[in-house]
């Protein structure tokens, strides 16, 4: 071991955009995941890249509308019955978070660590060769109700106050644009300066393959325990104890596990994000397309037609809820009146969420060597480049914790 060695444990896009950005730092480091990099949670999302998602999950009057989501079956959040008293007092939390004068301040934090994303992944990606896995579009948030596609609602102005163009499209003009969707939806709101990526899991291999080249080492190795030891730290894998100089948690919704391990808790949930993937389909999608009542998003991919969305609470490793899966295929079939049911694809992801929508990053208190990046909730993907940024200058000692305050483990 040596001073500027550095494990890292989670080879999802916050551990790979990490472990890219502390090797600038000089810094050799070893990215550690039970599965392939970047085919876990980061591997399933809708691939939007936009600098204007600054609005967190809880909103004002938000409360109003969970019982309704909860009884309906293919609402957008559901929770297992048996899980709710593990719920309780983080969905207190998160309905706290709701109120106007709260999603404005963490709104204000969240575009720190959105604003430049697009262009950070033009940068990731330069020289890759896989340039084209980013390419520009709108967010096209679509209503079935023209009323509801309000410009004055609390997360529209707020957007728009931070710099996002917006417009407001009638019926004809959302068709035009989108020909494949419902003439249920009336109108719309156009977010633009928009990206999104044509396959998250792949960027997650040339990412990989970049660290590699690079020097960084990726090891295909579940980790149970971690513990201090004399000059650094050291992880259970397999059985066996592997030391480093230095330790940093980019496991997503398992860094809490292994936090426990020493004895730290931390608020947070496992959101259970689902996809459908519509392979083969004789349509085409323009840009990132949202059905805004349902919640949940239409993105065209390399491999086919991508319906991603929904917030399951339930244990991390509970198995596909099948119901789930084919309740999101029939509302994508009321969004796109064309596509079958037949021949979908589904899959599940652990979102780690925060009650406040924001991350975990920095420097663990009491314990030297020892850091953080995850709970990074629907924006990880967005966030990525930022946090690997963050908490790299940090360990390299050009951060203080003082100024990743709002991003303290403890928070809560």
């Amino acid at each position: 071991m040596s001073t500027n060695d550095i494990t890292i444990i989670g080879a999802g896009i916050i551990g790979l955009c990490s472990g890219l950005a502390l090797q600038e730092e000089g810094y050799q480091v070893t990215l550690l995941d039970k599965a392939e990099p970047g085919q876990g949670a980061s591997y399933g999302n809708a691939g939007i890249i936009s600098p204007w998602s600054i609005v967190p999950q809880s909103l004002p009057g938000l409360w109003k509308k969970i019982p309704g989501w909860l009884l309906d079956p293919m609402g957008p959040v559901t929770v297992r019955p048996s899980y709710l008293p593990q719920m309780a007092y983080w969905g207190t939390r998160f309905l706290m978070n709701g109120r106007t004068n709260k999603v404005r301040q963490t709104a204000s934090i969240m575009h720190t660590l959105v604003r430049d994303c697009i262009p950070s992944y033009q940068q990731l990606l330069a020289g890759t060769g896989a340039e084209n896995l980013l390419q520009d579009a709108y967010y096209v948030q679509a209503y079935r109700h023209a009323k509801d596609a309000n410009l004055n609602a609390l997360d529209y102005h707020i957007r728009a106050e931070y710099g996002a163009e917006l417009d407001y499209i009638d019926a004809q003009e959302l068709h035009q644009l989108e020909p494949a969707l419902s003439k249920d939806f009336k109108a719309a709101i156009l977010i633009k300066g928009q990206a999104r990526l044509t396959s998250p899991g792949r960027l997650g291999l040339v990412l990989a393959n970049k660290f590699t080249q690079a020097g960084g080492l990726i090891k295909q190795s579940h980790v149970n325990a971690i513990q201090p030891t004399q000059g650094g730290w050291q992880y259970e894998a397999h059985g066996k104890l592997h030391k480093t100089s230095n330790l940093l948690l980019c496991a997503g919704a398992w860094s809490s596990d292994l936090l426990k391990t020493i004895n730290i808790k931390v608020l947070m949930q496992n959101e259970r994000g689902y996809h459908i993937l519509f392979p083969n389909l004789d349509m085409q999608l323009n840009n990132s397309v949202m059905d805004a009542d349902m919640k949940f998003v239409a993105s065209q991919m390399e491999d086919g037609l991508r319906i991603a969305g929904t917030a399951e609470f339930d244990d991390k490793d509970a198995p596909l809820n099948e119901k789930r899966a084919k309740g999101l295929a029939q509302l994508s079939q009321r969004m796109f009146p064309d596509i079958s049911q037949q021949q979908i694809q589904p899959w599940v992801g652990v979102r780690p969420s925060m009650p406040d929508s924001l991350p975990c990053i920095g420097s663990v208190k009491q314990h030297p060597g020892l850091y953080v990046a995850f709970g990074h909730s629907h924006y990880g993907m967005m966030m990525a480049p930022k946090t690997g940024q963050l908490i790299s200058q940090h360990i390299a000692g050009k951060i203080s914790s003082d100024s990743m305050h709002d991003f303290r483990l403890n928070r809560f």
